[in-house]
């Protein structure tokens, strides 16, 4: 999936001549913490609710209370990934899109974008999550799936979370299977830190979360 195919209808750009305060009501009925701003049909930047809030005189028009604005976006052939990495790079609650000419086409939303993650086939299937900590060094996506796959299972998706502090790793799994009980000691025989699971084990009545440290994702 693409940014071009991200965008959403409902979240207008505000233009250069609007006020802080229609920008605060709109980010308001919207629900978002930014907005682009457009001059002449062009794109000159995001502005955030933060920022107009800084200033007193919300009746003045956005060229009034700022010379100049950041300018984040995404093109509209970017991969879903980099317009979350940007997002994220930036904090932002909205991302404009542009073409190849840097044309200003739309823009989507982190709940948008949530949503569209949340739909993929991999997080709808059924499946249990773990999170292996491990040294960057020894960090071999063939030998973990090839532990996974010899206890008859598959992964689903993946991803790495890494810390600059450190030279640790957290990899979370996606499997398709429910009770990761066997996996789990398997990864243990070959001297993996087990960190977290999400599974429906043995005995179990219910889902168990034993999230110690994730995702702590977005913040705005």
């Amino acid at each position: 999936m693409i940014a071009n195919d991200l965008i959403t209808e409902e979240i207008p750009p505000l233009v250069h001549t609007d006020t802080g305060e229609k920008a605060i009501n709109w980010m308001d009925e919207f629900k978002v913490s930014h907005l682009p701003v457009l001059k002449n049909g062009n794109f000159v930047g995001v502005v955030s609710e933060s920022d107009i809030l800084d200033h007193l005189d919300l009746d003045q028009t956005l060229d009034g209370l700022f010379q100049h604005l950041p300018r984040p976006y995404v093109k509209s052939t970017a991969h879903i990934y980099e317009v979350l990495a940007k997002m994220s790079e930036f904090k932002l609650s909205v991302i404009p899109i542009l073409d190849e000419q840097e044309h200003y086409i739309g823009c989507t939303s982190i709940y948008k974008l949530m949503t569209e993650l949340a739909n993929t086939g991999s997080i709808k299937e059924t499946g249990g999550i773990l999170i292996l900590e491990i040294n960057s060094i020894d960090y071999s996506m063939a030998q973990i799936a090839q532990i996974v796959e010899s206890n008859n299972a598959r992964i689903l998706s993946s991803y790495i979370l890494s810390n600059p502090d450190t030279t640790k790793l957290d990899v979370t799994l996606k499997i398709n299977q429910l009770d990761l009980t066997s996996i789990i000691r398997t990864f243990e025989r070959y001297d993996y830190i087990v960190k977290a699971t999400f599974q429906y084990g043995v005995g179990d009545e219910d889902l168990n979360w034993r999230y110690d440290a994730l995702l702590n994702f977005m913040k705005f």
